[in-house]
């Protein structure tokens, strides 16, 4: 599977470059500059055989004039070359910027260990912050707990002296039994939500 997906990252690259008008123009230039390279040397060796007949005195004035122009030909050649030299110079600079596919697999890997350390620290938050919400619940219930008891003693006694106060305890027993099963439906709830949203965090990353 790695391998395969070393194969498709260099197709990328490979694609990338061919369908870059710049890649074109180096391998253009770069043609160029070999023609111009032969050209240069076959003037060079022009005008070393004209000197050496100048230095002989042979064909003075024609001699002259062919070697005049034979330099100023060479010279045009040689800034010509330089134009073409910067040039190729400055592409490749650009192409420098093209990753190659060793490169391009460093930074699968690099994100790779990025996205399962983000993961792990997500996962390991998620439980701190579960973790503190279940205490915190448990604190509140413990403390209505306790003022459901201190409630319920209170009133005991009154209940066991007359109708009305038996009648006021059985209504608050009522009321804590209705806000008791509110509690218990509030978390039923809350409990499926929490399921089908990890339902849907494993199937996100087995995709």
């Amino acid at each position: 599977m790695e391998e395969v997906k070393k194969d498709d990252n260099l197709k990328l690259v490979q694609e990338r470059i061919e369908r870059d008008p710049t890649a074109h123009r180096i391998l253009s230039s770069k043609a160029q500059e070999s023609e111009l390279q032969c050209e240069h040397a076959t003037l060079q060796t022009k005008v070393d055989e004209f000197d050496q007949l100048l230095q002989r005195g042979k064909e003075g004035n024609l001699l002259d004039h062919t070697f005049r122009d034979s330099t100023e030909k060479l010279h045009s050649a040689k800034r010509e070359l330089a134009a073409k030299l910067r040039s190729t110079l400055s592409l490749k600079r650009l192409l420098e910027y093209v990753p190659s596919q060793a490169e391009l697999i460093q930074y699968e890997f690099r994100f790779s260990e990025l996205y399962t350390d983000i993961q792990a620290k997500h996962c390991q938050t998620h439980k701190y912050y579960a973790t503190y919400n279940i205490l915190l619940e448990i604190k509140e219930l413990m403390l209505k707990e306790t003022s459901l008891l201190n409630s319920i003693s209170s009133q005991f006694k009154g209940a066991l002296t007359s109708p009305a106060g038996r009648r006021k305890l059985i209504d608050s027993m009522e009321g804590i039994l209705h806000g008791t099963q509110q509690v218990a439906t509030r978390k039923a709830l809350e409990i499926e939500e929490g399921a089908s949203n990890n339902v849907g965090i494993v199937i996100q990353l087995a995709y």
